[in-house]
């Protein structure tokens, strides 16, 4: 399978971690995808308007019948909902149709400008990029998640501190950091980002294992867990079977 990423345009670059680009060979196949504390949108040569894949709590396995093609955008942590005005948590574990948060119109005119003529995957990214920075200026940033607002300052206060701590930071100490009540952060964090503040560093503390794992195969397991910050193996090998469906040696070999 061919996949790219591109950076994106520099007005969207605080919020938008990359876009992408696939393209799935014939024949049936699946692959899986791994949380990775983000929100994706996908346009596919298949006839469809494209769809949201909101905040993921587990793997998903994606299953390809025959040649697609796909462009997408992947939204930093709590930035997709100035681009969706929808609260994230609606969406999390979901694959919502975009026609349903932006209209069937706009919709169905994105997606013919993407695929009824025949342009390079970065033609198509700009075309993306171009709708993107229109609903950043307009009405749609108006919903939740409006740049600039104290509830977003507060959350990518948040966010920057699990990030820095890869998820080891006690979510109690993070919300004396912030100077406000655990429940409401997590009302918050919800809302702007899809996941409980907990399960979010879990997955921060999760993707740093995944990726020592991959670099150095063969580890002291009982060390790699102390080092990522897990009380123990046993605790390392839990997040591995809710995150990926498998234990950790099994997901080094299908890595």
């Amino acid at each position: 399978m061919y996949y790219r990423e591109y950076p994106p345009h520099p007005a969207l670059a605080a919020h938008v971690e990359c876009m992408w680009a696939a393209r799935a060979p014939g024949g049936a196949h699946t692959h899986r995808v791994l949380p990775d504390n983000c929100v994706d949108i996908l346009w596919q040569d298949d006839g469809q308007p494209g769809f949201a894949v909101g905040m993921m709590s587990s793997a998903i396995l994606v299953a390809s019948g025959g040649p697609l093609r796909t462009v997408a955008v992947r939204f930093k942590p709590g930035a997709a909902g100035a681009f969706l005005a929808a609260p994230l948590h609606a969406l999390t574990d979901q694959r919502v149709d975009i026609d349903q948060l932006w209209g069937r119109n706009d919709a169905e005119r994105l997606a013919d400008a993407l695929w009824t003529c025949e342009l390079s995957d970065r033609e198509r990214i700009a075309v993306i990029e171009h709708q993107l920075l229109l609903r950043l200026r307009g009405p749609a940033a108006r919903g939740v998640g409006l740049p600039g607002d104290a509830g977003e300052r507060l959350i990518q206060r948040a966010l920057a501190a699990l990030e820095a701590s890869d998820g080891a930071l006690r979510i109690e100490q993070l919300a004396d950091q912030l100077a406000v009540s655990r429940q409401h952060l997590a009302a918050l964090f919800r809302a702007r980002v899809g996941l409980s503040p907990k399960l979010y560093a879990r997955i921060c503390r999760f993707r740093r294992a995944a990726a020592a794992l991959k670099a150095s195969p063969g580890p002291d397991w009982a060390q790699l867990a102390l080092d990522c910050g897990y009380f123990d193996q046993s605790h390392l090998i839990h997040d591995f079977q809710e995150f990926t469906g498998s234990a950790p040696e099994r997901f080094l070999l299908g890595a």
